[in-house]
């Protein structure tokens, strides 16, 4: 289990994070959602000890501020919400940066089995730089699976960190990448997401933290939290909760948000 405790933390002496906490559990999908400048990535930052912060971080009982940063990326990955490569890498070196601090040695083809399963296969020799954002998105998805490919270890669950996983992706590798999330909780592991869209928060998530202003606004299951009161507080206009909006207006959802076939 992962469990924060009373995290607050600053950027540049601004308090962004005011005494947060969460409690996140292997099998379960548990997602970060709220508006800009609410605090969601600096949280996830702390949890994966990115930033210094105050407070306790417990990983199945142990503090992360005592472990060592090797036996951390044996048991959890990260995928920022962007990254930057300064050299010509082929998408198969980018891959295969998460191998090196895998719990295990990997097979050889383990880079491109991570690659086919975002949907970039024959992408290997590929430069990163070539791609588009969405296709960086997941290469870099890629590499933070084959980093922690067995959703159970000896050590028990491991865990994917993930910032914006879908934000430059569209509907069907949204959906790919939802799917992704929800076979690796299934098989145990654990996943913790920062999130913008709220349909797919609301389908996909088992548990839910809102924030707003640095602190917890509202944390539960996606049916507790999402009301229309307290969307409406959280973001500032009004918000309602599974009403189609008055004609002549059209809008777009994917039926259940699943991929067909």
């Amino acid at each position: 289990m992962l469990s924060a405790t009373d995290i607050h933390a600053d950027l540049a002496g601004t308090p962004i994070l005011r005494g947060v906490s969460l409690t996140a559990r292997p099998g379960q999908i548990t997602m970060i959602v709220g508006p800009n400048g609410s605090g969601k990535t600096t949280l996830l930052r702390a949890l994966t000890q990115d930033l210094p912060y105050r407070g306790r971080v417990l990983l199945d009982g142990a503090d992360i501020a005592a472990l060592p940063g090797w036996e951390l990326a044996t048991r959890r990955a990260v995928l920022p919400q962007a990254s930057r490569i300064a050299f010509p890498f082929t998408v198969l070196e980018i891959v295969r940066l998460g191998l090196i601090a895998a719990a295990t040695p990997a097979p050889g083809h383990r880079a491109s089995e991570a690659l086919a399963r975002v949907g970039l296969a024959g992408f290997e020799g590929r430069f990163y730089q070539d791609l588009s954002g969405g296709e960086q998105q997941r290469a870099q998805l890629a590499r933070v699976l084959a980093q922690v490919w067995d959703p159970v270890g000896p050590d028990g669950a491991r865990w994917l960190f993930l910032d914006e996983p879908v934000a430059s992706l569209d509907i069907g590798h949204q959906l790919e990448v939802m799917e992704i999330m929800a076979d690796y909780a299934r098989a145990g592991g654990g996943v913790v997401a920062v999130m913008h869209d709220l349909n797919l928060t609301a389908i996909h998530a088992d548990q839910v933290l809102l924030m707003q202003d640095g602190r917890c606004l509202a944390a539960g299951p996606p049916a507790a939290v999402f009301t229309d009161a307290i969307l409406s507080a959280a973001y500032g206009c009004t918000v309602r909760v599974n009403a189609t909006p008055p004609a002549p207006a059209t809008f777009v959802l994917p039926h259940m948000a699943r991929r067909a076939g």
